[in-house]
């Protein structure tokens, strides 16, 4: 019973950490769409964040300046994308996907330039890497039943940028709901035209919901490269921000729901990494590949609708011009 008890706890202990970049990133599409603008370029931007946290740790010796680094260049593309599609008026999803595609190939141009090996960073020493934090008590709690494991397998041990990801959620809800600069960008994304009569500034708020949004996801790419990983390779990125962006569809651009979602999905993979060369009774051994497309298949399930129709806010993607 406590060795089950234990391998429960791993396999959420490794939920966690693979839902944390996408708990982040989703919550940067969450504020984003809620002002109005589309942001399919998640996937970029969180490609970019982790080589310029990588790139920024491998050169400084510092994981605090790669993490820096990492919101800088994604607050950049986010501020790029908004200057597209807020200032200009362009289409949203073009813009996204834009972005994507630029962070696809930038990241390996500059990093064969900086590092001359095959746009992947060196591998990071443990000084430029974020480590687990060891809470205090979890060793001597250890042996308490249900608790002690509880508490120093699940919560004690992760990363700050794990701590940072759950944080994100009620901050992301107390800001939405509970302050007047969320009200406003809510109302951004639903009424533009009222916003705008009650004289607030319509394009300075969307960017605010971009700027943020390039923030989070800044702080997820640092993730991948600095925390979870220990380097960059090309296109580590492997659609999460894509998954992130079916969690917040899902989850209909609320809080809970969409950290709910962005759990399944780290479950998944979690279950993925620990199911591989398992035989199962019956079934036997389950092919690696297709173990590891789960996660994939949940998404396209998602976003084809099967659990339900998400309304989104009634102004997203819509370019605001003002009347004159």
């Amino acid at each position: 019973m406590a060795e089950t008890w234990i391998d429960f706890l791993r396999l959420m202990d490794g939920t966690l950490r693979f839902a944390a970049p996408l708990i982040l990133c989703a919550m940067a599409g969450l504020v984003s769409e809620r002002s109005g603008v589309i942001d399919i370029g998640l996937e970029g931007k969180l490609l970019a964040g982790a080589f310029a946290a990588a790139a920024v740790a491998s050169i400084t010796g510092s994981a605090p300046l790669g993490l820096l680094a990492a919101i800088a260049l994604s607050v950049a593309m986010a501020g790029l994308h908004g200057f597209a599609c807020i200032t200009h008026k362009g289409e949203q999803i073009i813009s996204g996907v834009a972005i994507n595609i630029l962070a696809s190939g930038l990241t390996v141009v500059v990093g064969i330039a900086l590092f001359s090996q095959g746009g992947q960073s060196p591998p990071l020493s443990p000084d430029e890497r974020f480590r687990p934090i060891g809470l205090p008590g979890a060793e001597t709690q250890a042996g308490l039943p249900v608790i002690g494991p509880l508490y120093a397998e699940l919560i004690s041990g992760h990363n700050l940028i794990v701590y940072l990801a759950l944080a994100s959620v009620p901050l992301v809800w107390w800001g939405l709901y509970k302050t007047s600069f969320g009200l406003r960008l809510r109302a951004v994304g639903e009424k533009p035209e009222a916003v705008d009569s009650a004289g607030l500034s319509v394009t300075w708020l969307r960017y605010r919901g971009v700027l943020i949004a390039g923030a989070l996801c800044g702080v997820a790419g640092a993730y991948l490269s600095i925390a979870h990983g220990g380097g960059f390779v090309r296109e580590m990125s492997a659609g999460k921000g894509y998954i992130a962006l079916a969690a917040m569809i899902f989850g209909k651009w609320r809080p809970a729901p969409v950290l709910l979602a962005c759990l399944i999905f780290g479950f998944l993979e979690a279950a993925a990494a620990r199911l591989q060369s398992v035989d199962l009774p019956v079934v036997g051994v389950i092919p690696v590949e297709l173990i590891l497309i789960l996660p994939y298949i949940a998404t396209v399930v998602l976003l084809a609708g099967f659990f339900g129709r998400a309304v989104p806010p009634k102004a997203l993607g819509v370019p605001y011009r003002k009347e004159r």
